[in-house]
């Protein structure tokens, strides 16, 4: 497996979904809940017929619906393409039953739409405008970048927009990432070793991190507090952040990982907490509080404090934190292709590996008291 995703528009239940590349058996949706209290995993699962799954996204307004991009194989060639799909109603929420026999109640997706890419080459990823009603999509295939409509009750998608890389030698999105800011008018993509910025309305290209890392960059995130603030990671085994308006250097690097990292996400609420994975095996959490919205901690009101309390206050403050890693994960045995928060509890996480393994972890309650009091 290589897929891995929260579901976005479900902020109460701690649910992923996974997808999963099998050559002999049909590829499957596993719908992940967990239980936090009594430290259960539930799971569903649904059936993916149309090939394995390379990456997976949720719609940001309704729990039902989520988009793959996946292998086809036509005239002995294999195409990657994109579809969006509707899970059955019954699973739309987080149930916290186990089905009792699991393998009679497997059900099948519904094809909402393909997102139909024939003239432009291989989906790589497919992006939802994060704010927005679940109607808007960006894909990237191949050198292309598609903005697609998705018309009523998502039967439909109609190409409103596009953009290419032009220039030299084979031009290939690795990845994209729609940022929160500017009223979800920009996104930034990956592609050889560049980062670039585009602006939505009029596909143009915004800015442009020319060698943003040694090799292949593989993965970005916005940072979710700080408008400017780009993370991105590569196959030079570093995570480097940026300030979008000044592109000629990172603002830090972290060199933590052994080899190629494979994803990097910020924390949606606590932005100095920093989840990356990588082929080492390995999910390490950093504390980049430096570059954090809250680089001195969290601040105190004066009224809140007494004079004695006062002085030992200000005395903190003055400090700021150190980034350091805070723990590294070593459950996973193979290549950790994707790592995510929950968008429901923001302490906890998962983690997947290529051979199937999900890992669910949580924020040192040391740490998690740390950043909250």
């Amino acid at each position: 497996a290589r897929a891995l995703t929260p579901q976005t528009a479900e902020t109460d239940a701690i649910r992923f979904l996974v997808g999963t590349q099998s050559l002999r058996y049909d590829n499957q949706i596993h719908i992940i809940d967990f239980d936090d209290e009594n430290n259960i995993i539930n799971k569903n699962v649904l059936l993916h017929q149309v090939g394995e799954i390379w990456h997976i996204s949720t719609s940001p307004a309704d729990k039902g619906v989520l988009a793959t991009c996946y292998n086809k194989t036509s005239d002995s060639k294999v195409m990657t393409c994109a579809a969006v799909w509707r899970m059955p109603k019954e699973l739309e929420s987080g149930s916290h039953e186990s089905p009792d026999d699991s393998s009679s109640n497997t059900q099948t997706l519904e094809l909402l739409c393909h997102l139909d890419n024939t003239a432009h080459g291989n989906m790589a990823c497919v992006m939802w405008e994060p704010m927005g009603d679940g109607k808007k999509i960006i894909s990237l295939a191949d050198n292309n970048i598609l903005l697609w409509d998705l018309q009523e009750s998502s039967a439909e998608a109609v190409l409103s927009s596009s953009a290419a890389l032009e220039g030299k030698g084979q031009l290939k999105f690795t990845s994209g990432r729609w940022s929160p800011h500017h009223n979800c008018t920009q996104i930034a993509t990956a592609n050889d070793t560049t980062v670039r910025g585009w602006d939505t309305r009029s596909m143009r290209q915004i800015y442009c991190i020319e060698n943003a890392h040694g090799q292949l960059v593989r993965d970005l995130d916005f940072n979710p507090n700080k408008q400017y603030y780009l993370a991105s990671c590569g196959d030079d085994c570093k995570v480097k952040f940026w300030d979008t308006r000044n592109v000629t250097e990172p603002v830090k690097t972290l060199e933590e990982h052994s080899h190629w990292v494979w994803n990097v996400r910020y924390n949606h609420s606590h932005d100095q907490l920093i989840l990356t994975g990588s082929s080492d095996s390995r999910v390490i959490l950093s504390n980049m509080v430096s570059i954090s919205s809250e680089p001195f901690g969290h601040m105190v009101d004066d009224d809140e404090l007494s004079d004695q309390e006062d002085q030992h206050q200000e005395e903190k403050i003055k400090e700021p934190l150190q980034d350091s890693v805070i723990a590294t994960y070593e459950e996973h045995e193979d290549s950790v292709y994707a790592v995510e928060w929950s968008s429901a509890d923001p302490w906890l996480f998962a983690s997947l590996s290529y051979d199937g393994r999900l890992v669910i972890n949580k924020v040192p309650r040391a740490l998690k008291y740390h950043i909250l009091l």
